[in-house]
């Protein structure tokens, strides 16, 4: 309907001999002044020499009565155009919804592409702290709006299983005691880095021990290390699929530092052209191009994160196969290294660079503060989401919902953390506060749980009494709540396009608390009102919206609550 209003505007300005101008048609903000709004009179004005006001009712005349499903269009303030829609449009796009069940939201934009999308990359030896969590929603929005364009997604997961940060804690655990036959766990591994890290920092005889670590597991060159750190990054990676599988992330492939390494040095040293010697590290001088410089092999020889990064493009083609699109998901602070990898990777594989794609998100605090896994000051993600999940089962067992289970509350746990992560514009900075992310109204992941729970019993209520959702009859009058559902498609490929989750997010509250208006308002379930089916139909309709957009959040949404 946006495109149909937007070539009609310009055909009608085109017949009147205006100039072609850049105009926008799109949703007041305020629904009581139509469905949709067009400033083409406005923008107009100045070239034509006309009133905005008095172009605007030439264009309305011109309109009148031309396009179906436009019940009227009205001028408002200095001449913006509002168009209302019929009846039957409204009535139309309810009953699209059921016929579209588990598809309504998706479109074919990207139908016959891939797209990589690489997320959460923790690293083994570390622990998987809150900073994790919230970067893993960002990339799973991110992957799941790429599904719903049609796109063929594959989830990918980038970990540093060698580097210094390897050798410190793998020093930690000769400090500790940890044997490679040992009973022990992530946790144990953590303190392990913090001792290591913060001995690198502290303690030069430490620095050479760890330095030397950190060789022996590159060239593997060491029997008591190569034990010792294969079973500890075994014990991290299992740790790490713990963690995915309440998070409901399943990845499709996994690329670990331990292979891009040398392939990262060869290509650089294959390159000096490019990577430039200075005092005996290689580096890749920015400042031609506006950026900084990077080093991408060490004075010691060794590849960087740099030089790895390179390789993984190339390997992540090899491995997975010709991609469209590579979407890198890592927080807004490393947006200017991404920005000399990108330049550099164009001159070695440039068709690569052209597909890669960084986006940057901000940093979700907590009251403390953030999290540093260098000093070992990390809030655990598995503690995190237990003291949510046991906050939330209190809540719910407080205010007289179903009786909690241990599962529901995890779920109403997660999917209040991944909320709260992506309400806002994942490129900000945001702090989470545990009372608002577990409240059951307003700006929630609960309260949109709960309301999809809410018309599930509502529908099963009406099924009992055998009243079935349907649309043969609707009243004349259309309901606010319609005026939002249909919007439905247009947020999600809106979403996608400006990489903006956040606008599923707001678009679900402000459907949820209009249904919950409606349902105040209208007696839903009534043997006797002959437009009851259709306002069950609208239910339902919400319901599946809430439902598909929920999952594009990567929030579950419960049948109770």
């Amino acid at each position: 309907m946006k495109e149909t209003l937007f070539i009609a505007l310009k055909e009608a300005c085109k017949k009147m001999e205006w100039p072609e101008v850049s105009f926008t048609v799109e949703h007041p903000a305020d629904i009581t002044n139509g469905d949709y709004s067009s400033n083409v009179a406005l923008v107009l004005a100045r070239g034509v020499g006309l009133a905005p006001r008095l172009i605007a009712e030439r264009l309305s005349a011109a309109l009148a009565g031309t396009l179906k499903y436009v019940d009227r269009i009205e001028i408002a303030g200095p001449g913006f155009l509002n168009f209302y829609l019929t009846r039957d449009f409204f009535t139309k796009e309810i009953a699209g919804v059921a016929a579209a069940g588990d598809s309504w939201g998706r479109n074919t934009s990207w139908s016959g592409k891939r797209i990589l999308v690489e997320y959460t990359d923790p690293n083994p030896f570390k622990e998987f702290h809150v900073g994790h969590l919230f970067t893993n929603a960002v990339g799973e929005s991110l992957a799941r709006l790429a599904m719903m364009q049609g796109a063929d997604v594959l989830r990918v997961n980038y970990q540093g299983d060698v580097g210094l940060h390897v050798a410190c804690a793998v020093w930690g655990m000769q400090q500790l005691g940890i044997s490679e036959d040992g009973d022990f766990g992530a946790r144990e591994l953590g303190r392990a880095y913090a001792l290591g890290a913060t001995a690198y920092k502290n303690d030069t005889t430490a620095q050479v021990d760890i330095r030397a670590i950190n060789r022996a597991i590159y060239e593997r060159s060491e029997e008591k290390i190569n034990a010792l750190y294969d079973r500890g990054r075994s014990v991290s990676l299992a740790y790490f699929e713990d963690i995915y599988r309440i998070l409901d992330t399943t990845f499709d492939a996994y690329f670990f530092e331990s292979e891009t390494g040398l392939r990262g040095r060869e290509i650089v040293q294959k390159h000096p052209e490019i990577f430039l010697e200075s005092a005996g590290a290689r580096v890749f001088v920015g400042e031609k191009y506006g950026l900084h410089t990077r080093v991408f092999i060490n004075k010691e020889g060794l590849p960087t994160y740099e030089a790895k990064e390179l390789a993984l493009a190339k390997i992540k083609e090899e491995r997975i196969g010709a991609y469209d699109l590579s979407i890198v998901c890592a927080a807004n602070e490393v947006a200017e290294y991404f920005k000399v990898l990108k330049k550099a990777l164009s001159f070695i594989y440039p068709e690569l660079s052209e597909k890669t794609e960084h986006v940057g998100h901000g940093l979700v605090r907590l009251t403390t503060g953030k999290m540093s896994s260098r000093t070992g000051d990390v809030i655990s993600a598995l503690d995190f989401i237990s003291e949510i999940t046991e906050a939330a089962f209190y809540k719910m067992e407080e205010s007289g919902y179903t009786k909690p289970t241990k599962e529901l509350a995890e779920e109403v746990a997660v999917g209040a953390i991944k909320y709260a992560t992506l309400r806002g514009s994942i490129y900000q900075n945001s702090i989470f506060d545990k009372e608002q992310a577990l409240s059951f109204e307003g700006d929630s992941g609960p309260y949109l749980q709960y309301t999809h729970a809410r018309l599930l019993s509502l529908l099963e209520k009406a099924r009992l009494i055998s009243i079935t959702p349907g649309t043969s009859l609707a009243p004349a009058v259309i309901y606010p709540v319609e005026r939002l559902i249909y919007r439905f498609p247009e947020v999600v490929e809106e979403s996608f396009r400006e990489r903006s989750p956040h606008k599923v997010a707001q678009f679900l509250k402000e459907l949820a608390g209009a249904f919950n208006t409606f349902y105040a308002q209208e007696k839903i379930i009534d043997r006797d009102d002959t437009y009851s089916p259709y306002k069950l139909a609208v239910a339902a309709a919400t319901r599946a919206t809430i439902k598909n957009g929920l999952w594009v959040l990567g929030i579950k949404a419960p049948g109770q609550m």
